[in-house]
């Protein structure tokens, strides 16, 4: 990054830069809410509070566990806008948080406590979500293969023919 630096545009710096901050601020977030899950499940488990076979305390530490791995991969995919691998985020890879998003919150929903409306919004947006990440990715898997850099289309990749 620091040898492609000069060759930026003036956004592209601003871009990277707003990208690293956001990716500082949010692993900050993933220690401290990481730090937090470690404390509450050692210490439930080691005092007897948190009884693992309680759908509850389970909905709960799964709950938690995901939200980690959200903001982790949200952190992944701004680490490719920093190392400008990418000059945006990918829009299959909002598609794919957003639908970890949804099973979190499928996983922590208390049923006894959801109308039947609130089951049918989250039915619906999942459907839709995992519609469009299927139709990008059927886009994409029609798409030609790109050649890597410094490779021209005339140049053999089998060193036999």
């Amino acid at each position: 990054m620091a040898g492609r630096w000069p060759h930026l545009t003036v956004y592209q710096r601003f871009e990277s830069a707003v990208a690293l901050a956001l990716s500082l601020m949010i692993s900050v977030v993933i220690v401290v809410a990481l730090c937090r899950l470690v404390i509450a499940v050692v210490n439930g488990l080691v005092l007897g509070a948190l009884n693992p076979l309680d759908p509850k305390v389970f909905q709960n530490v799964f709950g938690e566990i995901l939200t980690v791995l959200i903001a982790l991969e949200f952190n992944h995919t701004l680490h490719y806008v920093v190392a400008r691998e990418q000059s945006v985020i990918q829009t299959k890879v909002v598609l794919l948080i957003a639908i970890l998003a949804l099973a979190r919150k499928f996983i922590i929903l208390d049923l006894h406590e959801t109308s039947p409306g609130q089951l049918l919004g989250l039915a619906a947006v999942t459907l839709a979500l995992g519609a469009t990440y299927w139709l990008m990715r059927e886009r994409d898997d029609r798409l030609p293969p790109q050649q890597p850099q410094g490779q021209s289309e005339a140049t053999p990749t089998n060193p036999e023919s």
